[in-house]
């Protein structure tokens, strides 16, 4: 058996990315018992038609814990062929036993149920883990839902929104994905009980005259492992479902994806309103000391990049299947498919650390809507004046004028007289009092049913955390 070190290649997620719970359900012990599991519900069924003793089943059950990766590898090392290399050490474990082993079986009638029960359980951790993370926005929603700051179009100040707002279009889109996350793992299925080609031939043969079809032996294991499989299979299952699973993590990291680029730009000191929690050691670059990069965020955004590429490989998996089976998915799949769970899983448990440590500077905020608010609430105060009576093209030529001319300080560095200008204009004035005009002004007030929605959302979230 091969020796692992850091003197070694070893996948980063091996050891940096991905929690213990997703590392060790795709671990080669969790494999390893999976297969006995289906093994041994296998012989059940064969128990119950009378091709299997009972003592030759004990035997198995007594072994099913009795891993040897060491003594696996060394048979797989001489025979070349991993699934039948476990078979012999289980075997070997059991002298009576061994010989009705994966009785009438083909290969990937347990590794495609093995591949369909860890996905499953994979799934639900993802599905709980971006519950939690659903849960940190809400808290934030509720938080911030009436606290109003810049928003921000072709990354140019636009008008006015609530931070409560930002965070509820994330959370809307991560509750869709929460959902697709809940659908898909509810329709995984294994491939069944059905022998070389999905035909079941081969139990059909040695179940003559047992008085158990085929049919009902697939149910009886299938039932055993907690699993429904396929009607209709191959030699393996649809590899669509491959497909499926990986492209509902791929939505998942769509949504967080954004999240953290916006999270980025919002830390950059331009805008200087969001930051990630910073450790007090932490060092932020080798070569700049007051650097505070953000790290996390970017983290998200690389990994995220990595799962939405593997949805193509896994398409082209199920595409290029040719006829009952060929073998030019499973390299791949050994890779593509844990690590786009263990990426998911890094990138779900990072965003919550962000989302829950964050800090959100108000005085940023407050300078942003200060310099930049002003001339988002000028169409407030348009719509006022037309209320009352001003030609509309009049009044948004007068407004367009001072805004630029305000807009040119405040690229000078000057502090922004847009105000100023408009609550002394003469045309202006014949309408309204000062005092209205620097109230219609105020981009505090400019958010229009931001809180509301905000807190529709938050209702929509809580929903789908019962």
């Amino acid at each position: 058996m091969s020796s692992y070190t850091h003197e070694t290649y070893i996948s980063p997620f091996t050891w940096r990315y991905g929690s213990p719970a997703m590392k060790g359900l795709f671990s080669e012990v969790t494999k390893r018992r999976l297969l006995r599991e289906i093994w041994i519900a296998l012989a059940t069924a064969q128990q119950k038609a009378g091709l299997v003793t009972d003592e030759q089943l004990a035997e198995l059950i007594k072994n099913k814990e009795n891993i040897d990766i060491q003594r696996a590898s060394e048979i797989e090392a001489e025979i070349h062929h991993d699934l039948m290399a476990e078979i012999k050490t289980f075997a070997e474990q059991c002298p009576k036993g061994g010989s009705i082993i994966h009785l009438g079986a083909t290969s990937m009638d347990v590794l495609d149920n093995m591949d369909a029960l860890r996905l499953r359980s994979a799934t639900h951790l993802i599905i709980e883990q971006t519950k939690a993370l659903l849960a940190a926005f809400a808290e934030k929603m509720e938080a911030y839902a009436d606290v109003p700051c810049m928003a921000f179009t072709h990354i140019q100040p636009a008008e006015p929104t609530t931070i409560g707002y930002r965070f509820a279009q994330s959370a809307q889109d991560l509750a869709e994905d929460l959902k697709a996350l809940q659908d898909v793992a509810a329709s995984i299925r294994g491939k069944g009980i059905k022998g070389a080609v999905g035909t079941s031939a081969s139990y059909a043969e040695l179940l003559k005259g047992r008085g158990m079809t085929a049919f009902e032996l697939e149910s009886e294991v299938m039932e055993a492992i907690g699993l429904k499989s396929f009607t209709a299979a191959t030699q393996v299952y649809p590899r669509k479902q491959d497909w499926r699973i990986i492209t509902a993590l791929s939505g998942l990291c769509c949504t967080l994806y954004k999240f953290a680029l916006d999270f980025r730009l919002l830390q950059s000191p331009p805008i200087g309103e969001w930051s990630e929690p910073f450790g007090s050691k932490q060092v932020g670059s080798s070569a700049m000391p007051f650097k505070r990069n953000p790290i996390n965020c970017e983290k998200v955004d690389s990994l995220c990049r990595f799962v939405a590429s593997q949805s193509e490989v896994l398409w082209q998996n199920a595409a290029s299947t040719m006829l009952e089976r060929t073998l030019d998915d499973s390299a791949n799949r050994r890779v593509t498919l844990p690590e786009c769970f263990l990426a998911t899983d890094e990138i779900l448990s990072t965003t919550t650390k962000v989302v829950k440590g964050m800090q959100i500077h108000r005085t940023g905020v407050k300078r942003n809507l200060a310099t930049y608010g002003l001339f988002a609430a000028s169409e407030r105060l348009l719509m006022e004046l037309g209320r009352r009576g001003a030609d509309r093209q009049e009044m948004h030529e007068l407004i367009r004028h001072y805004s630029l001319k305000a807009w040119a300080e405040v690229q000078e560095g000057e502090s922004n007289t847009l105000a100023e200008m408009l609550s002394g204009d003469k045309t202006v004035r014949s309408f309204m009092q000062k005092d209205e005009v620097l109230a219609s002004l105020n981009a505090e007030e400019y958010v229009g049913d931001a809180p509301l929605r905000t807190r529709m959302i938050l209702e929509e979230v809580k929903s789908a955390l019962s």
